[in-house]
């Protein structure tokens, strides 16, 4: 059995839990370590129990307290060699017997945890998501994507739960505050993905056998959860599907999620 819970989502910092049975781990520390040690206990789980903290890249609101944690908590950090280089203070804090690198599409594992890193298209030094397995059952973390694409469609395939980012709708991106080259990031090639973009590729993997989705990284500024949640719906709907063929939830940017056991 794998479980589910995002702890934290959005673009003010990110960390989610992955965990089975005898293993757990933390995907991304974007938030400070009191607000990581917080959510877990609210889970009932001790942050020295955690197997594990992967890195999907090094932008602050997924590495702030990587470091102060792994030194603190002894908690080794897997990341690729580009990741860590660019992580600064944050690399620095973690002893080199707690860094542990991998290389992009290369299977690894923790525990009773099967990980596979794959590429995902952002404007970090090398940035990825992941598919995680156990027990034929498979979850995908994709956050952080400026556009969808083939290649990235096919590591999501056969995955029953996906953690996918609905970042912003097109039309409050282009009158909020935001200066004009902001805008062309957030909606560019290396950027984040819309909302349509999330319900269009999750009427594509349906089929696959997705049932079980978490909108996540959803923008404080650009979006809200009730758009982005009936936005996904309608582009499922225009694609022949309805909410009876997939379970999907919005991730919190302050809370933790329901925890969801994928079986």
């Amino acid at each position: 059995m794998l479980n589910f819970c995002s702890l934290y989502s959005g673009s003010t910092g990110n960390c989610l839990l992955v965990s089975s049975e005898d293993t757990n781990i933390l995907i991304d520390a974007g938030v400070s370590q009191k607000k990581v040690i917080e959510s877990l206990e609210s889970l009932n789980i001790d942050i020295n129990s955690i197997d594990a903290i992967l890195v999907t890249h090094e932008h602050v609101d997924h590495i702030m307290s990587v470091g102060g944690l792994s030194k603190k908590y002894d908690i080794p950090v897997y990341s690729n060699i580009e990741t860590f280089s660019a992580m600064g203070t944050q690399s620095e804090k973690i002893s080199d017997d707690n860094k542990k690198t991998f290389e992009i599409d290369s299977p690894f594992s923790i525990g009773s945890l099967n990980i596979e890193s794959f590429s995902i298209p952002h404007d970090a030094i090398n940035p990825c998501g992941f598919n995680i397995t156990k027990d034929n059952k498979k979850i995908s973390i994709a956050t952080d994507i400026g556009h969808m694409n083939n290649s990235l469609l096919d590591k999501l395939k056969n995955s029953s739960f996906i953690m996918l980012e609905s970042n912003y709708d097109p039309e409050i991106l282009k009158v909020c505050r935001y200066p004009y080259k902001l805008k062309q990031r957030i909606s560019g090639l290396n950027g984040h993905l819309s909302n349509s973009s999330a319900g269009k590729t999750i009427s594509a993997l349906i089929p696959t056998g997705l049932n079980k989705v978490m909108l996540g990284h959803l923008s404080k500024e650009n979006n809200f959860p009730e758009l982005a949640y009936s936005t996904v719906l309608e582009e499922i709907k225009n694609s022949g599907f309805s909410k009876n063929n997939v379970h999907i939830e919005v991730a919190s940017r302050n809370n933790p999620s329901s925890l969801l056991k994928i079986i």
